[in-house]
């Protein structure tokens, strides 16, 4: 495997390409004349568009994909430079913010330009997806466009679902760079240390072999588990008798790993050691079911069952994994009513949990690629003994 620094950003115009004709073949598929485009994700996938300025809600930012010829970009002046460097030719702009606002009228001028066969064009509606416009601007845009806009998610995520080579090595690259550093994380901290500081020397040694941004750290501690997996780190000092939980979503030129560890802060108590045991085999249950062919929930079950094996009865029927990629999570899940049939060079994560009393919940979490071959750990596989932080 290449290192970070040798490894290519970006990808080459063609790749590009191949999305839009695909995307245009699921267009006609769905009968649709064009797909409004406006999530930052989607914007990365469609044209490769990388800027932290989507932290900055203030100037909505267009892609329209229609049923042929060149994909359109609707955006704000200050964005046409890094347009332009991308394989999207055709760039409306216009100046933005201004004195009246910023209308409607440039994105529906395009959309009125465009043929009507369908009298439809799908938008970011449906599940796991947002439409970045101000809501009550896309209900004038609905009133006023020649075309009905429809729900065009399952669309995009039957793209965005399996991964091209090239993405793929962007995650294995980064879930190398945290799998290394959990394995030294016992090295560099210890109790004298808060969540707060285990976070940020976690953050620098992270950034440091080389990942681009850790959007997601939660690190949480507790005395037989933890009560929560998703708080941001407190000034909480990890003391002995405590469980450890760190689970990161760092990425690598936009694309992500989620993967969490367990530590214990000196001895770990019998219960600990017995549930950390019993979710180590569930993960293994659930990589091994994770092959081309199978339905999601079906590996729900298998991981379920093994859990109960146990002797434990798992309440409600929540996740036990999700896809990964653009985002920290997409589809599908890993659950009792996820049908999706898995596909080879899908990327999942497998991640069961039991709360094996009130407030007392561990979890496993691990990165496969789907193959043909078998499932491949793009997370180095925690050790089923629970590691020891003195």
């Amino acid at each position: 495997m290449k290192n970070a620094k040798s490894l290519e950003y970006g990808f080459s115009n063609e790749e590009f390409e191949n999305r839009l004709e695909r995307t245009q073949d699921l267009l006609y598929e769905k009968k649709l004349d064009a797909l409004l485009i406006s999530n930052p994700s989607n914007l990365r996938y469609f044209t490769g568009i990388n800027t932290d300025f989507w932290e900055s809600p203030t100037r909505p930012w267009f892609l329209v994909i229609p049923l042929s010829g060149n994909a359109i970009a609707v955006i704000p002046e200050m964005g046409e430079n890094l347009f332009e460097k991308t394989f999207v030719k055709d760039i409306y702009t216009w100046s933005s913010p201004n004195v009246n606002g910023d209308d409607i009228s440039p994105l529906k001028s395009v959309l009125d330009s465009l043929p009507s066969r369908f009298g439809a064009i799908g938008a970011e509606l449906g599940k796991e997806m947002t439409i970045r416009m101000p809501i009550l601007d896309f209900g004038l845009l609905q009133d006023s466009s020649k075309f009905d806009i429809i729900d065009a998610a399952s669309l995009i995520w039957k793209l965005r679902i399996v991964k091209t080579p090239n993405e793929i090595k962007k995650m294995e690259r980064v879930s190398k760079i945290v799998s290394d550093v959990f394995d030294l994380l016992p090295t560099f901290i210890s109790t004298h240390d808060s969540e707060r500081d285990v976070a940020r020397k976690l953050k620098n040694e992270i950034l440091k072999r080389g990942a681009d941004n850790i959007p997601y750290l939660p690190v949480v501690s507790g005395v037989g588990g933890v009560s929560q997996i998703i708080g941001n780190p407190t000034n909480k000092l990890i003391s002995s008798g405590n469980f450890l939980f760190v689970d990161t979503g760092a990425t690598f030129d936009g694309y992500f790993c989620d993967f969490d560890r367990n530590f214990t802060i000196g001895t770990a108590l019998d219960d600990v050691k017995k549930i950390n045991e019993i979710l180590w085999h569930a993960t293994e249950e659930g990589i091994k079911n994770l092959v081309p062919g199978v339905k999601t929930r079906d590996v729900w079950k298998k991981i379920n069952k093994k859990i109960e094996d146990f002797g434990f009865l798992v309440q409600g029927e929540g996740r036990y994994g999700h896809g990964v990629g653009l985002q920290l999570t997409e589809p599908p899940s890993i659950s009792s009513f996820d049908k999706t049939i898995i596909q080879e060079n899908m990327v999942l994560t497998i991640e069961p949990s039991i709360e094996y009393e009130p407030g007392k919940i561990i979890v496993h979490e691990e990165n496969i690629l789907v193959s043909k071959e078998g499932p491949i750990l793009l997370s180095r596989r925690a050790p089923k003994e629970l590691p020891q932080i003195n």
